[in-house]
């Protein structure tokens, strides 16, 4: 085979919408990169604002009302063209695209989600030809559909400068792209992955799926499928498909070679490995990865002719999601490898708007290795985004992050006609055949809270006997991943118990989404659950100041500015969040003060969750929502639009930690919890401590403590450690030899009734360190540095007196900083400033 990559510079031009496109765009062809994005391109040549800065995405909403026509001439070799088969493969067209060579149509496409590849050979050429995509508007293509098949019910609560909310469901496109409640309608179009040609003769490798049957310390099987295309030369020839496996130079290979059929297209093959070194999720072992060589060969008896070959590489492991009853409902748990896994992470949404940006390799990795720092073991891949890059799965192969990959089908009823229908078939086909060779990924979910949107948000009298998308979830996408990736396991939704006849989101049952304690109630409400599986939960907050002040303009850095409301996506967003800060804090009038106290709640929130939910026995696993943000905005994300930290950040990082030290209300009283996430056991000494706000101690206690590998264990009841006055003394537990982030604290009042003292502490700073020496208990102390144009590595960390904390402050330079400055407030912030001696 022979592979051409097109040109990456290509030319852009409207070619309908004129009475809404400028006229200094809609008369010329403009310089375009593929692969790219029709904004990307505008922004380049400065056509339009950013429409991440102040409100300027209601400038540019006529971009996605609007056909664009992508045109470039590239050269074919003559050697190209003596090949049976040319064939122009476009790895990702959005969205609705029909393709031109040399004035001739060579194809269409209605889906984003899926690989494009067009027989061209006819009218192709040796020498230069000419290529032009035309992208129709995908939300007239969205409004004609649903027109066309009838709307249906969605939930999303995006609306534009109209109040309107178009139709995503209706079109195989990135469902937030249309807005939501995090994210802005910037509706995009372009070539937003590879294209290029593929010349070959005789039959080439269509997919490849490794299987893998069995994985244990003494031996791995492997089953190889392997699809081929025929080309009509291959008629009464014959063919082998030979798979090798290795994990480096000094590893035996294993190697086995099947007939292949003309008829079925497809060779089985299976590979047996000794003393195999499986894949492990980060925490629970190596992520040993193995190289795979597939080759397809033409048999003769005088030489075997090579005609394709691919190399890739897998885990090998085995999964499980184990749904057994039990005497409180049913389990649900994955497994890998045998071994229970505690799931801790998030959910993972688009991680830019213009997804080229978003699939930047360092990016990827900057993001990714953020997670893994973070302490968390999985991802969920959201069903209103998109099937990541291959780039995405190999990176969380690599670092050991198990991915749960939804299905994109979120917050809406989805109709199961034709042309729909099909689209989703073929879209399932490639991307389960696609994404089966990454042992990161562990669970195909069907889709996003469509089947509780059923249940209980009115779907089913505005259905009225309809389909809503249940053929998707029960029959269609469960049979595609039986029949394509069998060792991968299918849930129909998240949430969902299991059964038609159990409520969507019961606890005992299935996995649950927790929203009440953000819309209703105050995070305190968590510990009402005890969930089998937690897999959406959170809490808003304002990006960080650096990145507000890069995105709002400086006359409106106000909560109510027009410009902050436009970067709160959410209906009655400003006012839920105002209803759980006041709920804990007077509420302030300085804008520092907000944005500080709005990101520490949200952090108290996500760790109240988690906490709590890892000293519940039937729970496993907490993933809170949500990990990235894709612009700037004021959402539920840990780490904002810019790529920065939020205070829930380093949150996560301690209550993700693999030993956990909490305190928990039980009953009439309080206990001490411990879980174990690691495969050594935990044991020690530590001492309990009732303190006051002056430091006085009231009562201590020793205790000791002994947890087996991957335990969870209530340490004991602390009866009798109750205060004499809640608004002045605290509980501290703290485990000899540790450092400062295995102690843990229990306050007994709201922050506003706590007669926090004023926080005192010796500072000196050390080249790019600055350390702090705590003379007076300091709450949830926090260095915000990007205020100074620096990162941080942690922090919301809690001092008892005498205690020392250091920070390096990386991306600057120490000449640029002061002392003064990064002690002073808003800098260096904490809890004290906000109790009732404020």
């Amino acid at each position: 085979m022979q592979t051409f990559d097109l040109p990456t510079l290509w030319q852009v031009q409207a070619v309908s919408n004129f009475e809404e496109v400028p006229p200094e765009i809609g008369n010329r062809a403009l310089p375009a990169q593929v692969p790219g994005g029709i904004h990307l391109d505008l922004l380049r040549e400065n056509l339009i604002p950013d429409p991440y800065l102040d409100q300027n995405e209601f400038l540019v909403q006529w971009i996605g009302r609007t056909d664009w026509e992508f045109s470039t001439t590239f050269s074919v070799s003559a050697e190209a063209m003596r090949e049976e088969r040319v064939d122009l493969v476009c790895e990702g067209l959005d969205t609705i695209a029909t393709v031109w060579i040399n004035g001739a149509e060579v194809g269409r496409s209605e889906n984003m989600h899926v690989e494009s590849r067009f027989r061209a050979k006819d009218v192709l050429k040796a020498g230069e030809n000419e290529i032009r995509v035309r992208f129709a508007s995908a939300v007239h293509y969205a409004r004609e559909m649903r027109d066309r098949l009838g709307d249906l019910p969605h939930a999303n609560s995006y609306r534009d400068a109209d109040g309107k909310c178009e139709p995503f469901h209706f079109i195989r496109k990135n469902a937030c792209n249309f807005g939501w409640d995090w994210g802005p309608a910037l509706v995009t179009a372009g070539i937003w992955k590879a294209i290029r040609l593929e010349a070959w003769s005789v039959a080439r490798i269509q997919s490849m799926r490794p299987l893998v049957r069995v994985a244990n310390e003494k031996v791995a099987v492997v089953d190889f499928e392997v699809d081929v295309e025929f080309a009509e030369a291959a008629n009464g020839k014959k063919f082998k498909a030979e798979v090798t496996l290795w994990e480096d130079e000094s590893d035996e290979e294993a190697i086995q070679a099947n007939e292949l059929s003309i008829s079925s297209g497809t060779a089985s093959i299976s590979l047996f490995k000794k003393n195999p070194k499986l894949w492990w999720p980060r925490g629970y072992g190596e992520q040993s990865l193995y190289k795979v060589w597939v080759v397809i060969w033409e048999t003769a008896k005088d030489a075997d002719r090579q005609l394709d070959f691919s190399q890739f590489q897998i885990g090998l492991r085995e999964v499980e999601l184990d749904t057994s009853p039990d005497d409180y409902g049913a389990v649900w748990t994955l497994k890998v490898n045998g071994c229970e896994i505690w799931c801790k992470g998030a959910n993972w949404i688009p991680d830019d708007v213009f997804l080229p940006r978003a699939n930047e390799p360092q990016r990827l990795q900057t993001r990714l290795q953020q997670a893994a720092d973070a302490g968390m073991n999985t991802l969920r891949v959201w069903g209103g985004g998109i099937y990541e890059t291959d780039a995405f799965y190999s990176l969380c192969d690599q670092m050991g992050l198990l991915v749960w990959q939804d299905f994109p089908f979120a917050c809406a009823a989805y109709a199961e006609e034709s042309p729909l229908k099909e689209l989703v078939e073929a879209e399932a086909r490639f991307n389960v055949a696609r994404l089966s060779k990454h042992p990161s990924l562990v669970l195909w979910n069907g889709c996003n809270e469509n089947i509780w949107g059923y249940f209980d948000w009115g779907w089913q009298q505005k259905v009225e006997g309809r389909t809503w998308g249940a053929g998707y979830y029960f029959d269609l996408l469960p049979s595609i991943v039986k029949e394509l990736a069998p060792t991968t396991p299918y849930w129909p939704g998240s949430p969902f118990s299991g059964s038609m006849d159990i409520h969507p989101n019961a606890d005992q049952w299935g996995n649950k989404h927790m929203w009440d304690t953000w819309n209703d109630v105050n995070h305190t409400h968590f510990r009402k659950y005890a969930p089998r599986f937690a897999s959406e939960f959170g809490h808003q907050a304002p990006p960080t100041w650096a990145t507000l002040k890069r995105a709002i303009p400086a006359d409106q850095l106000d909560p109510f500015s027009p410009a902050m409301l436009h970067h709160q996506k959410a209906i009655g967003g400003n006012d839920k969040l105002h209803n759980r800060l006041k709920e804990h804090f007077e509420m302030p009038s300085d804008f520092d003060d907000w944005l500080f106290l709005t990101q520490l709640m949200q952090a108290r929130a996500m760790t109240t969750a988690v906490e709590w939910f890892r000293t519940r026995s039937v729970c496993r696993g907490a993933l809170f929502w949500q990990l990235n943000d894709c612009w700037p905005v004021t959402s539920w994300a840990a780490i904002d639009g810019d790529g920065r930290p939020k205070p829930l950040y380093f949150a996560a990082k301690q209550f993700f930690r693999d030993r956990l030290l909490t305190i928990q209300p039980d009953g009439q009283h309080l206990a001490l919890w411990a879980h174990n996430d690691c495969d050594e056991s935990w044991f020690g000494q530590g001492t309990m401590r009732l303190l006051t706000m002056e430091g006085e101690e009231k009562k201590s206690d020793t205790f000791r403590f002994f947890l087996g590998d991957r335990d969870l264990v209530k340490i004991g009841d602390l009866e009798g450690f109750e205060p004499a006055n809640k608004q002045n003394e605290f509980l501290a537990v703290l485990i000899e030899g540790a450092v400062q982030n295995d102690e843990c604290f229990w306050f007994f009042d709201i922050d506003k009734h706590l007669n926090y003292p004023e926080p005192k502490f010796e500072a000196k700073w050390n080249g790019n360190e600055l350390e702090l020496t705590a003379q007076t208990l300091i709450r949830d102390l926090y260095l915000n540095a990007d205020r100074v144009g620096g990162e941080a590595e942690y922090g919301l960390v809690t001092l008892l007196p005498g205690e020392t904390i250091g920070w390096e402050i990386k991306g600057v330079t120490a000449a640029d900083l002061n002392l003064e400055t990064l002690t002073s407030r808003p800098v260096l912030n904490c809890a004290n400033f906000y109790g009732a001696k404020r």
